[in-house]
């Protein structure tokens, strides 16, 4: 797997071109926006078609890394669902995929702006973690520090070969880092958009995700 390694607050750390992260000095793989149940809730309010078996897609996803990784602990970093309740009206094939993912792993809903955590499932349900020196939440804050979070969905725009391009990235800088969307059909927010720009510092760097984890400096709006 074409992945890349870093180094965040003392911790090394391995984004994965999947879009989750690996720290395997403490066995762990975090995601962050799945949003399970997303073309079901659209269909339920007559929004736009999705495919309906993205949440069969993002699973496939989560147990390749999980299985590459040998990871035995997760963090799921908010917005799990893509609404209050999907979790109990998911296909039973999908709720026992879910199940036997958390099977012998330590596994940690973290809250999101989209669901409070999926109460029917097992696990442990947290606002916010600590371990050692990364914080997990699910927004970024204006002061966190070693902040390990999601929500933005961040995207990075870029010529190839004379081609506009897009795709999830992760952010980092001195203070944080914020993972893409891990959830098919989830969008984002191009790094370039004000609130990106204003959350990351000068000299932050994205990292790519797709065929492979690609680092290259944050774009940002040229100044007039």
């Amino acid at each position: 797997m074409n992945t890349h390694a870093f180094q965040f607050h003392g911790a090394a750390l391995t984004a994965l071109p999947s879009g989750a992260l690996f720290w395997a000095a403490q066995d762990l793989l975090v995601v962050s926006d799945l949003h399970f149940g997303k073309s079901a809730r659209l269909s339920a309010v007559g929004g736009a078609a999705l495919p309906p078996y993205e949440t069969r897609e993002t699973l496939d996803k989560l147990d390749r890394d999980l299985a590459w990784t040998g990871a035995r602990r997760v963090i799921c970093l908010g917005d799990s669902f893509d609404a209050p309740g999907i979790d109990a009206v998911l296909p039973e094939e999908d709720m026992l995929w879910i199940r036997r993912l958390q099977a012998g792993r330590d596994w940690i809903w973290i809250e999101g702006n989209h669901d409070p955590g999926p109460v029917t499932l097992g696990g442990t349900h947290r606002a916010e973690l600590t371990i050692g020196p990364l914080v997990f939440r699910h927004i970024a804050t204006p002061d966190g520090r070693g902040e390990v979070s999601g929500h933005y969905h961040p995207k990075a725009r870029l010529i190839l070969r004379g081609r506009a391009l897009s795709r999830p990235c992760f952010l980092v800088d001195g203070t944080r880092l914020i993972l893409p969307a891990y959830g098919t059909y989830t969008g984002g927010l191009h790094c370039d958009s004000g609130p990106l720009s204003a959350l990351m510092a000068p000299g932050a760097e994205a990292i790519l995700t797709g065929n492979r984890a690609i680092p290259m400096p944050m774009p940002r709006r040229s100044r007039a």
